[in-house]
């Protein structure tokens, strides 16, 4: 789903509000939690999950097409973790794994 179908979505959810509305509250949560991950601070949405900034140490990588060793900074990158009640809503409608056939002699 892509930022304007979510507002899409949102406004026919919510048909007494503009979709301008819609679209500037929208980009009012994405703004904070940007913000607050950019202060490195830690943002959980009970239910869907947490986003945290993580750290990469700095390291030497290699060019794909040369092989040549390059030097990567370090780096701050965003990392999610899915909720409970998000990833049992995700895994709800998958079909259990099939058990493994013990395999008997012949």
């Amino acid at each position: 789903m892509t930022r304007s179908e979510l507002i899409a979505e949102l406004s026919s959810a919510n048909p007494h509000l503009l979709g301008r509305d819609v679209e500037v509250i929208v980009a009012t949560i994405f703004n904070e939690i940007t913000a607050a991950l950019a202060r490195g601070e830690r943002v959980e949405l009970r239910g869907f999950g947490a986003f945290t900034v993580k750290r990469r140490d700095a390291r030497t990588g290699r060019n794909p097409r040369t092989g040549a060793a390059v030097a990567v900074d370090e780096k701050a990158v965003p990392f999610f973790k899915a909720g409970k009640e998000l990833r049992e809503r995700v895994n709800l409608g998958k079909p259990a794994r099939p058990a493994t056939a013990a395999k008997v002699p012949a």
